[in-house]
């Protein structure tokens, strides 16, 4: 009995090996893209049981103050990093954008199941302050048939620093010269007016509790919780409802037109059938990784994510990535080196 129990434990201890042996990967960032992250990581876990990616998901700006102190391996971003940003970094970041999503606005009133349309102007004037009601004249002229109540909209936007807050803000800068001016675009600013969530999580918490609001959050978020969604008009004067075509046709200009450092923005794109308020995600990889094991499984892990893992996109609400941008991000997959350790 006694030898028989040795040689289970020593079946066990082979067992477990490889899990104990697991070469960690420590990554932190975005939430928008933290749905297909983690599915991502949990099947490339599986093809590979000796890496273990942990990834917190605590905004944007979370993500690169920890690449910046060097307490993580790389970091995400829903909005790339400022020249200001990469200056303080000791090894210079490469951005890899990994998929495409839309930040949406969502809303929570009740007795109105239609889905509802909004302008930029009306976007920008909700979040300002100065449309303060569901039933102002031009939210109703854009909802003819829709019986929109008096109640006061309550407002909910991030709390923390976020690549969410980014994409919408970006927008509502692009097409509202008062948003530009009062408030401009960043992962933080200085909100006008409402209720601060932390996270797309919290966002999507606040809106779903708080009858008579609006916030607004990453696509996945708003289907994952169930939450209404509006179409927003496009700079070709179109109501689009954000989805993996519309987000898609965004980004098609973008894609042959790609700067080197992938530093981009498609929000307010052109096109019939864009959705305006879409943009890609994108990891931030030192281009210098002391560990050469370390390296060697973080640029494994890339190319599978840029090529297998794009299959996974579609399924979680996210839009896979243009064959043409995959081809330049391989190529670049080249510049990260293995240094001394």
């Amino acid at each position: 009995m006694k030898m028989m129990s040795i040689a289970l434990m020593g079946l066990l201890v082979l067992a477990t090996a490889p899990f104990a042996a697991a070469q960690q990967i420590q990554a932190a960032g975005a939430t928008f893209p933290a749905v297909i992250y983690q599915k991502w990581f949990e099947e490339y876990r599986k093809l590979h049981p000796d890496v273990l990616v942990n990834y917190q998901s605590i905004g944007s700006g979370g993500g690169i103050a920890q690449l910046t102190s060097g307490t993580v391996d790389f970091g995400a971003s829903d909005m790339p990093m400022t020249d200001a940003q990469i200056a303080k970094l000791k090894s210079h970041p490469l951005h890899f954008p990994t998929v495409m999503g839309a930040v949406v606005p969502t809303y929570n009133i009740p007795g109105v199941s239609q889905d509802l349309k909004f302008t930029p102007q009306t976007l920008a004037a909700i979040f300002l302050g100065s449309i303060k009601k569901w039933n102002d004249s031009q939210l109703a002229k854009d909802n003819p048939g829709v019986k929109l109540p008096g109640a006061e909209i309550v407002v909910v936007h991030r709390s923390d620093g976020s690549g969410t807050s980014f994409c919408w803000t970006d927008y509502l800068s692009k097409v509202s010269p008062e948003w530009k001016s009062k408030v401009g675009a960043s992962t933080s600013v200085n909100w006008p007016v409402g209720l601060g969530g932390k996270g797309n999580e919290g966002v999507a918490g606040l809106v779903k509790q708080q009858p008579n609001s609006m916030g607004y959050v990453e696509l996945a978020y708003a289907v994952q919780n169930k939450l209404a969604y509006g179409d927003v008009k496009n700079a070709a004067g179109n109501f689009v409802k954000a989805d993996l075509a519309s987000v898609t046709e965004a980004a098609a200009g973008a894609a042959k037109e790609m700067p080197a450092d992938f530093r981009v923005s498609i929000t307010n794109a052109p096109g019939k059938k864009s959705y305006p308020i879409s943009t890609f995600t994108w990891l931030l990889i030192p281009s210098e990784i002391p560990d050469a094991k370390k390296a060697a499984t973080i640029k494994a892990l890339l190319a599978w994510m840029l090529a297998d893992g794009q299959k996974f996109a579609a399924g979680l609400w996210y839009a896979p990535l243009p064959k043409e941008v995959v081809a330049k991000e391989i190529k670049q997959i080249a510049q990260i080196n293995a240094g001394k350790k």
